[in-house]
């Protein structure tokens, strides 16, 4: 088979211009206001989360690390013989290789929002591992994808790294279990990484970097309005806020107004007052028991689970 990295092999289904517009215009006039943490990846946010993930504080990407470079072997003992692998937000797939290394799939396939950072990734993947077949997709993985016909036969593995669902409240994760589980296919598997609840301290400290990288990414959704939605936001009117909500066991990050500030989107007219927010990202925390019972309620059955040495953050095998 041939490695297939190259844009006119891509399979594309970035979200469009107007869900874009339709989506910020909506929740922009909702209450509470929220954007989806979706459109924060542009080219910019992508490169600004790779940052994030290489902080001090950030101890997420770390801990999966850890855990991948101790457990791979394990990893592989359990999931068995060679499969097509499935990664839903595949970012840089700097972790990647590691699971790459010990499963041995018979190909790959990365899945990104970010069309520009995939095939960027992508291509420096092909010249690390040129013998892997990668089959690149463009395409916002909560709406259920088109895998290419080349995986159609094969057994399969998804892969979903970094905590990612973690972003999702639990009706919409249960739901985008659902959707993967018939995407991958009965019998698949599916390897997912899960942050634990831990001190709220710490947790505070992950999303609020002294650097203020993360402050950076979360105003950058505002950038990107400015630039793709003709917009005129004024960025030095907001601030990035990080709040842990106990009752909902999250990390929730806002856009708060510092004083009242009047725009227009697209010539639809906005107010926010001093105070107020934007709601733009949760980071949802699970207890193991949580874990496992919000697996089983997207359909799929745990088999085995490992963790860092000092518990931080889990990665979970599931098959259905």
């Amino acid at each position: 088979m041939m490695r297939a990295t190259n844009a006119t092999q891509l399979v594309d289904e970035t979200p469009t211009h107007s869900a874009f517009l339709s989506e910020v215009l909506t929740g922009l006039a909702a209450g509470p206001r929220s954007i989806s943490p979706r459109w924060f990846y542009d080219r910019r946010g992508s490169d600004l989360f790779e940052q994030i993930t290489r902080l001090p504080e950030y101890y997420l990407a770390r801990a999966e690390v850890a855990i991948l470079t101790a457990h791979a072997a394990e990893m592989a003992d359990v999931i068995g013989p060679a499969r097509a692998l499935i990664e839903f937000g595949s970012g840089s797939s700097t972790k990647t290789p590691l699971l790459i290394s010990a499963i041995a799939p018979s190909l790959y396939v990365p899945i990104d929002i970010s069309r520009e950072f995939l095939m960027e990734s992508a291509g420096k993947l092909g010249s690390a591992m040129p013998t892997l077949p990668i089959l690149p997709v463009a395409a916002d993985f909560m709406n259920g994808i088109t895998l290419p016909l080349s995986v159609k036969s094969e057994l399969r593995i998804g892969f979903f790294a970094g905590s990612t669902i973690g972003n999702m409240t639990v009706p919409v994760a249960v739901d985008f279990l659902r959707v993967t589980a018939r995407t991958l296919g009965r019998g698949a598997k599916f390897l997912i990484g899960i942050d634990r609840i831990k001190d709220q301290g710490r947790l505070l400290a992950a999303y609020n970097d002294r650097q203020g990288v993360t402050a950076q990414f979360n105003l950058n959704l505002l950038h990107r309005i400015n630039c793709e939605l003709n917009g005129n936001i004024p960025l030095d009117g907001f601030r990035h806020v990080a709040r842990w909500n106990d009752s909902h066991a999250r990390i929730e990050m806002h856009l708060q107004a510092i004083r009242n500030v009047h725009f227009t989107i697209s010539g639809r007219p906005f107010s926010i007052a001093t105070g107020e927010t934007i709601h733009t990202e949760n980071s949802c925390k699970y207890g193991p028991r949580d874990a496992r019972l919000l697996l089983r309620a997207g359909g799929w059955s745990p088999v085995a689970e490992w963790t860092d040495p000092e518990g931080l953050f889990a990665l979970i095998l599931a098959e259905n």
